[in-house]
């Protein structure tokens, strides 16, 4: 028997955005399943627009599962995570920990297989990269709904992410900003105009 599942299963469970005000809450399921969307879609323009070679479905089970720590540590909220390298070195001991609890769940024959899933292989540096971008791409959209339903908590953090999606300097991410992030500030009439 193993409970691998049955803790994945909570994700549901853990809210983000735990210290702002929000006019929806969004668990860390919901979350990562828009993160693998978009890192998909950032493995795809990266391939056919920029002459990668990426593999996109590798990329989404990634970002699928790259806060399953947190069923057992929750969600730290980045400006307690990122206040000092002490509790951010500490934070990522937790998440190795919680990391390596959720592998020992596995039957012995899965093991290989989400061990390389929970922990991307050094080689998969690209791929981890642009998880981490939608992760934050993710973010700034938060934001911008956030603010659209006329909650101004949310608008420093809309500054900054902004300006960190911007800092990357991935081409595929700045095509998606250009593309489909407007549409992100659009009603839903707005939309249904635009299709």
């Amino acid at each position: 028997m193993s409970n691998f599942f049955a803790y994945l299963s909570r994700m549901k469970f853990i809210q983000r955005w735990g210290l702002m005000r929000n006019t929806y809450p969004e668990n860390i399921q919901e979350h990562s399943a828009r993160v693998a969307m978009i890192a998909h879609a950032l493995a795809v323009i990266r391939n056919e627009r920029f002459g990668g070679d990426v593999n996109p479905d590798r990329i989404a089970v990634l970002a699928l599962y790259h806060d399953a720590s947190e069923v057992f540590t929750g969600d730290l909220p980045a400006p307690v995570k990122y206040s000092n390298p002490e509790i951010n070195s500490a934070y990522k001991a937790l998440e190795s920990t919680a990391t390596r609890k959720l592998q020992d769940m596995l039957p012995n024959d899965l093991r290989r297989t989400f061990d390389g899933i929970l922990v991307p292989e050094a080689s998969e540096e690209d791929h981890v990269a642009l998880v981490k971008a939608a992760d934050k791409l993710c973010a700034y959209l938060k934001c911008l709904e956030e603010i659209g339903a006329g909650n101004r908590e949310f608008a420093d953090a809309e500054t900054t992410l902004r300006t960190s999606v911007e800092e990357m300097e991935l081409p595929e991410v700045a095509y998606f900003m250009e593309t489909f992030v407007p549409g992100f500030r659009l009603t839903l009439d707005e939309l249904e105009i635009g299709t």
